[in-house]
């Protein structure tokens, strides 16, 4: 009786990577060090800025991006449009923040997109 060997072919395997940061630039976040290193700067000149600091604040502001935009996201359905409206974003941002924080968030982001539609 002969025996049928069976030989394992090895396909090409592609090599290992070497394992990447879980940072939030990996999952399609953005990263916002630099900004926060520069509102830094005009507040207080002197101070810097941990990196572990910066990356608990980038989080922070994704989170709260986030859930900005998925509150604007549920009015916008609600009202049964398929555009994205300053007036949606105002609403979602007084919905999320507490009250003086969304005027003052509400009142820098009307004056930016003055800006940005007269420019």
């Amino acid at each position: 009786m002969a025996r049928s060997i069976t030989r394992k072919t090895r396909r090409h395997q592609s090599p290992i990577s070497r394992k990447k940061s879980h940072s939030s630039t990996d999952f399609g976040h953005r990263n916002y060090s630099l900004y926060v290193n520069r509102v830094l700067k005009e507040v207080v000149p002197q101070r810097g800025i941990s990196s572990r600091t910066l990356d608990i604040m980038n989080t922070l502001i994704n989170d709260i991006f986030e859930l900005i935009s998925m509150e604007a996201c549920s009015l916008m359905c609600f009202r049964n449009r398929c555009t994205l409206t300053p007036e949606d974003l105002e609403k979602a941002v007084y919905l999320v923040l507490p009250t003086k924080l969304a005027k003052y968030a509400v009142a820098f982001g009307s004056e930016a997109v003055q800006r940005y539609v007269h420019s």
